[in-house]
């Protein structure tokens, strides 16, 4: 079966869904048609393989002749020790099989070495760990063949990538961003053809970018025209060309950024070791990828002279590769200076393969992978070469230290020694979250042996069970697996890639947040070395992060966002924390938008979320509340929306109660009138299409797209399908058996008769800062004749309406249907492009588009920080914050800002910083402290919301409480006991300075309590 043969509807969305939302469903269909083989079946072979096979190409074919060793097991995390001696590629293949049940994995035999031959039937091939001689032989056919060729390899914490996608290669989607898309205010008709957006909307065009155009009234000839090349003017006009001999614009339009193809070039091998075309990834080290280019090819010089790699940390075989990189500089005529150190450690650590560098490295070639295949995303041109060299320990291990010693962790040892690799053993880590970034920082520590000896432990939380949406990216859990916890059943699959952590990893099934306290409290803490975040929501976020301030831990943050990856590095007493600066909050559609004014789908997208609670979720809610709580109109009038939610009761309960799924079709055809019908003509009759402003300006133009009433048509199926949605999720509120055949449809609806509109008086919102003021319907009723038309509650025991929860994975259960459904109709209101089931999910279920490769580049980058954390002595400068963007491709590197410093007199402090007073004194000894050792007059005292003293407080009071310990003071006034668990308590001062008198601004106080 060809690419173009896979239908969109074979792919199975409910396992692609997150992925779909990064590649599209016409890439994912190219990658259904291809073939992609992978050469070794290392570390680095095993993870592009994963990562190929999760997001589902074809099939994949895998070839290693060698033999698994007891080093591999430090980097390759499907062979086990009882595979040592057995063919790496066989025991191998039918275990990344189980990854991906639509990717048949198969091994590649009868070939003793990598033939020409072998590589004929792929449309990719990856080679690592394999000699340059035959990366040059296997290359020169693929690139004279149309086949696309990546080389790799992994040496210590150094990394290489080659890529050659052939002479000529297209790529259809350079960034895969979302296209611009703005509404226009004017167009000159000129030599220039200026194209102004509406006020306070920049464009966000760049030069070379290409628009067209629609719903442009007068310059009509703009509709659908060819794409024309975009210069920009400034933020919000822009040059489309010459419109000189175009209509005169009249007004209105929009203008659609067009996604050009672009043609690449790429060099083969062979040219490429000549004269490289470098990608950068660290633009601190600049210079460093001309080093090592040369300092590659003089290991596979070496291994050729050899028939080895250079020992570990050997000072003779350091020498010998820099001799042989400096004469293959000086052939190639490369008058660049190398640098020594670096080509030094790159023979050092080149025997050795660490998983960090191995998931960098392999996430980043995989995506190539499959940008080679689909041809969306912007390829790599055309060598990159990355390192981690902060990562080693600020005290660099002995030569002796870095021999092998018949270990699993061999490769990392011969990096980073064997102490450190005690040290890495020994560590004590907190995991918030085993979800796809939880499963791979999992797998990365249990290939580096964290905590696994000695007092070291790893422990794990994540409340979640595992769905089948999780399998494309989280990699530990299986299709057996769905429905179990994801912390169990991680640590169960990474116990068994490392048998030393059974016993060691300990999973939980908690939040984390103020009501886990108890769990994860001052004991908890005080046994862990550090935490690791791999959490989902900033809230989250933030409140691990209060918490590592709180108890001076470090902390690893990470997050992504399809091909977008972000890591930072939180170090207490250095760097600034997690919380201290963030993004700028999500900018929200205004109100009177939605309501009364779309111009996007987004908007419609927006206000069917809001119809879908109006609907199926707050009034279930609200008679249940009504037959439960007792309380439940008195609560309503202290919220002041007493009227409406009882008329809404009356009506779920009472008026408009069905018996029958017939009435519930009934119900949602009203609705079909009321809210496509009905409510635009009360607009328009409010609103007429001829309105103008106050200053005689048409009232629908700019962002105000006039609406038109639709007229049911049963056979549309827009109308049906929301027919469909909203009558099944009326019948589950109450437990009516529902029904999708159409005669059932039909039938009901050609009986019905449909009331007469009533236009009636009513302001429009037009600003979102207007009060609401539309008349409803028995306006003039009163809270006391509306109960008395509502059953007692004790007459309906038992009696419970099903509120609808919101699923966006369930595609059984109407709800993205529903919200499909009602928002394009909406969107035909107001002439607005409908959107399909797919996109309208990913909006209105807030989905974080997702895709294995970048999760595990950027646990990679997590886990280089980790060594530097581990070894505790680093610098600043030493660290990195990462910022990645596989699809241009993008990395970026900074150093973490600095803990912001402030001041009392002359002492400096940080958020780190805080008083430590022990042995919970009175409040007299705490105020007196201050007084006698820091010279600061305290004048008020709080804890949480709760004043304890001030300067202000009545004597008699204050004679009361100065003798009280501070935790009987804090229970007093709080009049709630400090729980058990609770070993310290968090007081807050304001403080004068004893010798200016000037208010000053001073740390927390920690008092402790025992």
């Amino acid at each position: 079966m060809s690419a173009m043969q896979v239908d969109a509807q074979e792919i199975d969305e409910s396992l692609y869904s997150r992925q779909l939302y990064v590649l599209g469903h016409e890439a994912m269909r190219r990658m259904a048609g291809s073939e992609v083989l992978v050469v070794g079946m290392k570390g680095l072979g095993v993870e592009v393989a994963k990562n190929v096979v999760l997001a589902g190409v074809k099939a994949v074919g895998v070839w290693d002749e060698g033999k698994a060793e007891v080093g591999d097991l430090g980097t390759q995390f499907f062979l086990r020790e009882e595979d040592i001696g057995k063919s790496r590629a066989s025991v191998t293949a039918p275990r990344l099989a189980e990854l991906n049940s639509y990717v048949p994995v198969h091994e590649v035999t009868g070939y003793p070495e990598v033939t020409i031959d072998m590589v004929k039937k792929y449309q990719v091939v990856v080679m690592t760990n394999t000699p340059l001689a035959k990366q040059l032989e296997i290359n020169d056919y693929c690139h004279a063949n149309g086949i696309a060729f990546i080389s790799a390899d992994v040496r210590g914490l150094f990394g290489s990538v080659f890529n050659d996608f052939g002479s000529k290669f297209t790529c259809v989607d350079p960034t895969g961003e979302s296209p611009l898309t703005g509404m226009i205010a004017s167009i000159d008709r000129d030599a220039d053809g200026i194209v102004t957006g509406l006020e306070e909307s920049r464009h966000g065009l760049e030069d070379g970018d290409y628009v067209t155009f629609s719903e442009v009234k007068g310059m009509t000839e703009l509709n659908g025209c060819e794409p024309r090349k975009v210069t920009v003017k400034g933020p919000y006009t822009f040059s489309v060309g010459d419109t000189s001999n175009l209509s005169d614009y009249v007004s209105g339009g929009i203008f659609t950024q067009v996604k050009m193809p672009k043609v690449i070039e790429f060099k083969s091998l062979r040219e490429s070791l000549k004269s490289p075309e470098l990608f950068i990834t660290d633009f601190a080290k600049f210079d460093r990828p001309a080093t090592l280019h040369v300092g590659f090819q003089a290991l596979a010089a070496f291994v050729d002279q050899h028939g080895r790699l250079p020992r570990p940390r050997h000072p003779h075989d350091g020498k010998l590769v820099i001799e042989l990189a400096k004469q293959i500089a000086k052939d190639a005529g490369n008058t660049d200076e190398l640098d020594d150190k670096v080509l030094t450690e790159l023979a050092y650590q080149s025997s050795g393969e660490v998983s960090p560098m191995v998931a960098v490295i392999g996430g980043f070639v995989a995506q190539e992978v499959l940008k080679a295949i689909s041809a969306k995303f912007h390829p790599m041109v055309q060598s990159m070469y990355f390192d981690s060299l902060e990562s080693l320990p600020t005290e660099l291990p002995h030569e002796d230290d870095c021999q092998p010693i018949n270990s699993r962790y061999d490769g990392q040892i011969a990096v980073f020694g064997a102490k450190f690799q005690q040290k890495i053993n020994e560590q004590r880590q907190f995991l918030v979250g085993s979800g796809a970034i939880g499963c791979e920082m999992l797998k990365n520590w249990s290939m580096m042996g964290l905590g696994s000896e000695g007092h070291g432990v790893i422990h794990v939380t994540d409340l979640d069970t595992i769905e089948k949406s999780n399998l494309n990216r989280q990699f530990l859990f299986r299709a057996k697996d769905v429905g179990k916890f994801k912390a169990e059943s991680a640590a169960a699959a990474v116990a068994e890639m490392n048998p030393a952590l059974k016993g060691k990893i300990i999973a939980h099934q908690d939040r984390v947040g103020v009501e886990t306290e108890n769990v994860y409290g001052d004991d908890f803490f005080a046994q862990i070395d550090g935490v690791t975040n791999a959490l989902d929501n900033v809230a989250a976020r933030q409140y691990m992060d209060r918490r590592c301030v709180f108890y001076q831990k470090p902390l690893l943050e990470s997050g992504t966002l399809g091909t977008k990856a972000n890591t930072q590095v939180v170090i207490p007493f250095m760097t600034e924390s997690y919380s201290s600066s963030q993004d700028p909050p999500e900018k929200s559609i205004p109100s009177c938008t939605v309501k009364n004014f779309p111009n996007a789908i987004e908007h419609t997208i927006q206000w069917a979320r809001e119809k879908f609670d109006e609907f199926f979720v707050n009034p279930p809610t609200n008679v249940n509340l009504y037959l439960s709580a007792p309380n439940f109109v008195e609560q309503l009038k202290a919220s002041g929306q007493q009227l409406d939610q009882l008329k809404t009761v009356r009506k779920y309960l009472v008026s408009e109660r069905p018996r029958s799924f017939e009435e519930c079709i009934e119900w949602a055809r009203l609705k079909f009138e009321d809210d496509y019908v009905n409510e635009i003509k009360q607009l328009l009759y409010n609103l007429p299409k001829d309105q103008v402003t106050s200053t005689g300006q048409p009232f629908w133009s700019g962002p105000k797209r006039a609406p038109d009433p639709l007229e049911f048509d049963i056979n549309d199926p827009i109308h049906f399908e929301y027919l469909v949605a909203a009558a099944n999720l009326h019948a589950f509120n109450y437990g009516l058996k529902g029904d999708t055949d159409p005669a059932v449809f039909k039938r009901v609806v050609e009986t019905m008769k449909i009331p007469e509109f009533q236009p009636k008086v009513a302001k429009i919102q037009v600003r979102d800062d207007e009060p609401v003021t539309n008349e409803t319907e028995g306006a003039d009723e009163d809270v006391g004749s509306i109960l008395s038309g509502l059953p007692q509650p004790s007459d309906m025991a038992g009696f419970r309406l099903n509120p609808v929860g919101f699923e966006k994975d369930d595609d059984s259960n109407h709800h993205i249907d529903f919200i499909t459904a009602a928002s394009n109709l909406r969107a035909l209101n107001y002439s607005i492009t409908t959107a399909d089931r797919h996109r309208t999910k990913l909006i209105a279920g807030k989905i974080i588009p997702a895709i294995a490769t970048t999760t595990a580049l950027a646990v990679g980058l997590v886990c280089l920080e980790l060594y530097k954390i581990i070894d505790g002595h680093k610098k600043l400068e030493d660290y990195k914050n990462g910022f990645v963007n596989l699809a241009l491709p993008f990395f970026g590197f900074s150093e973490p800002i600095a803990a912001a410093k402030n001041k009392y007199g002359n002492t400096e402090w940080t958020i780190w910083d805080r008083f430590d007073i022990r042995g919970n004194p009175t409040l007299q000894e705490f105020i007196d402290y201050f007084k006698n050792e820091h010279k600061l007059e305290v004048s008020m005292v709080s804890s949480g919301v709760s004043m304890l003293w001030s300067s202000f407080t009545p004597a008699a009071k204050s004679k009361e409480r100065l003798p009280m310990k501070m935790s009987e003071l804090i229970e007093t006034v709080s009049k709630k006991p400090i729980e058990p668990w609770v070993r310290s308590v968090i007081v807050e001062i304001m403080c004068d300075d004893e010798e200016t008198g000037d208010d000053v601004e001073v740390p927390y106080v920690l008092v402790h309590l025992q």
